[in-house]
């Protein structure tokens, strides 16, 4: 479950007459061409501004009205959202400059500061048309950087540009990159000239949203952002990432034994670009190294697996930067992901490993738009095919898949050699799924609802959160029916995948600081830290609020109760790629795993269950270089994991820092490690 569709897409833009009255309609819609969306942005005045936004997808989506009032320079005067955010929370915010003072209120933040002329206001919530209004107020200021409230400060750059033609109409876009909002860049394509409009707003492999009656250049346009975004990530990975050249001496290194969850001695360790080639005690040396990092007996530990994403180009780095060398995506734009596979193996992108997951979905008015969608068990099967063909080793079903073919999909799927799992299809229970052959169930709720729900409950609808959220507090833990089904899932070898970071928000209220997300808030840029303080569901009164927090604190001590039992977990997030695996880790010692644990959940039994263990997951003679270097010992202190020094994966090291740095992510290391060249000598084998 992405953490917000806004969250993922904040950044698109708009352009609009500064004299006449104008209404332009946008029609958004998923890349398989079903439509998923409307935006609409109004010019009742040449300095007032009202827009629609609607959008649903996965059963869920939030829906906004704004109203912006412009000062000369195309800043906000007043600002004011209404609407329902995509879990079903109330949206409500104002912001207004008077006497030199700009304020602003919503439900999770109350603020003001002396205004400066010039500065825009950033909203916790807003629909494209935010953006579209920074894009004019930059055109309108000729200049390229504009200064933000409450902080911030945000670039643009033209980086392409294209003639459309319609009959003998001729329009002229501009492909516009917008970075100081978010982890990384945002794109959107708008009319060129003094007062730009907002175009199209694609997000390749999701969704494109486009002026109406213009829908046939979506794909053109499509393949020329990609072409470019990918030139400017090839860039990064060029200066970014460094090839492993020879042999490498890290001395003086506490290794964390995975398989056993122990650190050992301070060890010396060599490797090469592809494999771990020694490991001697401290005081032994055999072999001729070209470079050296002195560890000063830091830890070393298995490069992490984050075994629940969805991954694209950019989210890729936060991966990297947080010491995630492998994931696993779990449903994606089939298209989007082959072609990141192959950029990762060329080298082209900084980016994990790749373990892909086959998503198939059944076709209703809920259906997720991600993986291939089926009406017919043939379709299945032919989907299944595909997946396998194209080295997919998992399949998972999702919400909206007919039932009553799962006994016959999981036992084809087991048929070819693959796993099969994922969401519990509606009308169905997870000990349902568990018999009729699912070997994995992803996400605490979708397993729990086992116990909330009955043959009439859609758990299509945002009931799958609401049922949870309402009713887990007072589940007995102890009960018959849990310890039988517990039973069950460790006599079916049954994975769980909990993704607690990801259900965080059932009880998260505005203005509440993120406990997942509290230790690094103030790392991030402005406005991820304020994001951490939205809340999403529709909490009424501090009596449900406590209900939703107990029954929160329950899906943690479940997982506890599960791995105690027996029951095999993967640490999965499904929300802020890279650093939520830090904060999934945490939640797992707080549900009473050691720390040690809780890093072989997310190392040792990663890679075993991955079916990759032969080559990753522990570090030992022989198997590949995946490592990372900790700035202390998250054996002790869980919270260390977060603090990355080194990243070693594909023959490239990379420094954490400075891939945090370019996405305006303040440094978890102060005094990094550095690679020391080293004199040649005529010692260059082993000594035995």
């Amino acid at each position: 479950m992405p953490s917000s569709f806004l969250a993922l897409v904040l950044g698109a833009c708009c352009a609009l007459h500064a004299s006449a009255s104008e209404k332009i309609t946008y029609n958004i819609w998923m890349e398989n061409g079903l439509q998923a969306g409307t935006q609409t942005i109004e010019r009742k005045t040449p300095l007032t501004v009202h827009t629609q936004f609607d959008f649903k997808e996965n059963g869920r989506g939030p829906s906004y009205q704004e109203v912006y009032r412009l000062d000369a320079l195309g800043g906000f005067k007043d600002f004011s959202i209404n609407g329902i955010s995509e879990m079903g929370s109330i949206v409500k915010e104002q912001f207004h400059v008077k006497n030199g003072l700009a304020s602003w209120h919503s439900n999770a933040e109350n603020g003001s500061k002396a205004f400066i002329k010039g500065q825009v206001y950033i909203p916790m919530n807003s629909s494209w048309a935010l953006n579209a209004l920074l894009i004019e107020a930059l055109k309108k200021r000729k200049t390229t950087t504009l200064a933000l409230l409450p902080s911030g400060r945000l670039s643009l750059q033209s980086i392409a540009k294209t003639t459309l033609k319609k009959g003998k109409l001729r329009k002229q876009v501009e492909l516009l990159m917008q970075t100081g909002l978010g982890l990384s860049p945002q794109f959107f394509w708008a009319s060129t000239g003094p007062r730009p409009r907002l175009f199209a707003v694609i997000l390749p492999g999701y969704s494109l949203m486009v002026q109406q009656g213009w829908e046939e250049y979506l794909t053109e346009l499509n393949q020329r952002q990609s072409d470019a975004e990918k030139k400017i990530l090839k860039l990064k990975a060029q200066s970014l990432q460094k090839s492993i050249e020879g042999i490498v001496l890290i001395k003086n290194v506490k290794l964390f034994q995975s398989e056993t969850g122990t650190i050992s001695e301070p060890s010396n360790l060599y490797f090469n670009k592809d494999y771990i080639l020694g490991i001697y005690p401290q005081e032994v040396m055999p072999l001729q190294a070209s470079f050296e990092i002195d560890a000063k007996e830091r830890v070393l530990l298995p490069g992490l697996f984050d075994m629940h994403t969805h991954i694209n180009r950019w989210s890729a780095m936060y991966s990297i930067a947080a010491g995630v060398t492998n994931i696993r995506d779990m449903g994606n734009s089939n298209r989007e992901l082959q072609e990141m596979i192959r950029e990762v193996n060329a080298g082209d992108i900084i980016s994990p490993r790749i373990l892909a997951a086959g998503l198939i979905e059944g076709v209703s008015e809920y259906s997720s738009y991600d993986g291939i969608l089926i009406e017919t068990l043939e379709q299945a099967k032919h989907a299944i095919d595909w997946y396998k063909g194209n080295g997919y080793r998992h399949i998972k079903l999702y919400n909206s898949f007919p039932k009553e073919m799962v006994q016959a999909t999981t036992d084809y799927a087991h048929s070819l050699g693959l796993s099969i799992g994922g969401h519990v299809p509606a009308f169905m229970t997870s000990k349902e799924a568990v018999e009729q052959g699912f070997n994995e169930i992803n996400h605490i709720n979708q397993l729990l609802l086992t116990f909330l729900v009955n043959a009439q409950t859609d758990t299509r609808t945002l009931d799958r959160f609401y049922l949870p959220a309402q009713k887990l507090a007072d589940l007995d833990v102890d009960s018959k029916e849990v310890k039988d089904f517990i039973n069950l899932l460790v006599q079916k070898k049954v994975v769980v995948d909990p993704t607690l970071t990801a259900f965080e928000f059932i009880h998260l209220q505005d203005g509440e600081m993120s406990k997942a997300y509290e230790t690094i808030a103030h790392h991030m840029p402005p406005d991820i830290e304020r994001s951490f303080k939205v809340g999403s569901m529709l909490i009424p009164d501090e009596a449900t609020a406590q209900v939703y927090r107990k029954s929160y604190l329950k899906m943690i001590e479940l997982t506890g109760l599960l791995y105690r039992s027996g029951v095999p977990l993967v640490a999965g997030t499904d929300a802020l790629p890279g650093f939520s695996l830090h904060s999934e880790l945490a939640l797992y010692v707080q549900a009473g795993l050691t720390p040690s644990e809780a890093l072989k959940i997310a190392t040792f039994d990663a890679a075993k269950i991955a079916g990759v263990d032969r080559e990753l997951g522990a570090i030992k003679v022989g198997k590949l270089a995946d490592m990372i270097l900790i700035d202390g010992d998250p054996t002790l202190n869980i919270e260390d994991v977060r603090k990355v020094d080194l990243v070693i994966s594909k023959g490239k090291y990379i420094f954490p820092n400075e891939v945090n740095e370019s996405m305006g992510v303040k440094a978890f290391v102060s005094k990094p490690s550095f690679i020391k060249k080293l004199p040649k000598t005529e010692l260059n084998t082993f000594l035995n």
